[in-house]
């Protein structure tokens, strides 16, 4: 599968907060529990640093996305935060590997120099191996900080990578 990667364009929203929602839905990776609907989809995708969309180049559909996004601010604004979302069925066809590597080179760009994830859940093994491939280091571990969608906890870990 070749993958391309552009900017966000409302006119993607549907299959974007597809997408996204069906990460929060399986309650296993992301921190959110309210799904996206078209307005509240929209208004967060344009509100990153920047979403980047990936496309299928042989057929042209969404296959997955990430946002990009300041940590925190101020004195700690030159630290950045993303999350990805790959469709479930493309997984494990390396969609998330260039989401990823598309994320580092774009927030280079932007002028971040440090980009962390602040809650990998230790169960997300396949991101996990694919951060420390790409040279991200592991903080350590938060025991039971992430509530699963069965309301049982996972230990979260949180990781970095320098930029610069």
């Amino acid at each position: 599968m070749s993958i391309i990667i552009k900017p966000y364009e409302k006119f993607f929203i549907e299959s974007a907060i597809e997408i996204w929602n069906e990460i929060v839905d399986e309650g296993v990776a992301f921190p959110q529990e309210e799904l996206l609907t078209i307005e509240s989809g929209d208004e967060f995708f344009k509100s990153q640093s920047f979403t980047g969309l990936a496309f299928d180049d042989q057929n042209d559909q969404l296959v997955g996305l990430y946002i990009l996004h300041p940590n925190n601010v101020g004195r700690c604004g030159h630290i950045c935060n993303a999350s990805y979302a790959v469709k479930s069925n493309v997984r494990g066809q390396h969609v998330g590997e260039k989401l990823v590597l598309d994320c580092i080179a774009k927030a280079k760009e932007i002028g971040f120099r440090i980009l962390q994830f602040n809650a990998v859940v230790a169960t997300n093994i396949h991101a996990r191996h694919l951060y420390k491939r790409l040279g991200f280091i592991e903080l350590g571990i938060i025991p039971g900080g992430f509530r699963m969608s069965d309301n049982s906890y996972a230990d979260i870990v949180p990781q970095y990578l320098v930029l610069t």
